[in-house]
């Protein structure tokens, strides 16, 4: 089975303190500790697995800059086997619809079986892997929490609402964007890392893709962002004293007050 993993570089949450830019409308970028998207790693986990399992290799892609290939090395250090670096100055400024075009035009030029994505990235959209999915006429589902491959097809679980799972069969190939929790991605470790530091990643541009540059970048987006902003802070929570009982007494006279019963 062929995989295509579509992965993206983002700033790393847990290591970075974020700040607005100048504009207002999206964070000071400079100096910023990048990683890849939590998401993106359980699809590629979730591709090595597979592929583990019935053969096949996986191939990651990314759209960015050349420091987006750190992101690729990463996790085909991770055992990935390929990887595609989709980067142009005209690229800069996609929306989700212009990310999705993108890596549509490379995606019809392999053959894959199966092609996954991170159920949302840094900007929590959700949405290339959809749009990807209708623009190459896939079946598609999200919130992928489960796969199991069968002969021309696959059985996915997908997470809904109340705690519920969804069990879907589909037809291959198609697109699925993968929730966390799906597997317990791989520890990446210096020597495999370094087993692929020299592995030649291929860098294709709008030109290469066959790409309509006014369809892409910034000149391509139907969507702007015009503010960005951190939500004013609301008042603390009350902590409740006394006995359980006495606690209890509290609790649903303020339910009451506030219309909760």
């Amino acid at each position: 089975m062929e995989i295509l993993v579509c992965v993206k570089r983002v700033p790393d949450t847990a290591e970075n303190e974020f700040e607005l830019n100048s504009a207002g409308n999206d964070l000071d970028r400079d100096d910023l500790v990048y990683s890849v998207n939590e998401w993106d790693n359980y699809a590629v986990e979730e591709a090595i697995q597979i592929v583990d399992k019935v053969g096949g290799s996986v191939t990651v892609i990314t759209v960015g800059d050349d420091e987006s290939e750190e992101v690729l090395r990463r996790e085909m250090a991770m055992g990935a086997n390929n990887g595609i670096l989709l980067s142009d100055d005209a690229f800069e400024g996609s929306d989700g619809k212009g990310i999705a075009t993108i890596l549509k035009t490379e995606a019809q030029k392999g053959n894959y079986d199966l092609i996954l994505s991170g159920a949302q990235a840094d900007e929590g959209a959700g949405q290339v892997g959809g749009m990807l999915a209708a623009m190459l006429d896939y079946p598609y589902a999200s919130l992928v929490n489960k796969i199991e491959v069968g002969d021309g097809k696959i059985t996915v679980g997908r997470e809904i609402e109340g705690g519920n799972q969804e069990m879907n069969e589909m037809q291959l190939p198609c697109v699925l964007s993968i929730q966390t929790g799906i597997n317990e991605p791989r520890y990446v470790g210096i020597r495999g890392i370094r087993k692929v530091a020299s592995v030649d990643i291929p860098v294709k541009g709008a030109g290469d893709l066959g790409i309509d540059t006014a369809s892409v970048g910034e000149a391509g987006s139907k969507t702007k962002r015009v503010d960005y902003f951190v939500p004013d802070m609301g008042e603390g929570a009350e902590m409740l004293e006394g006995s359980t009982d006495e606690i209890i007494e509290k609790l649903i006279e303020k339910l009451k007050a506030k219309g909760g019963l």
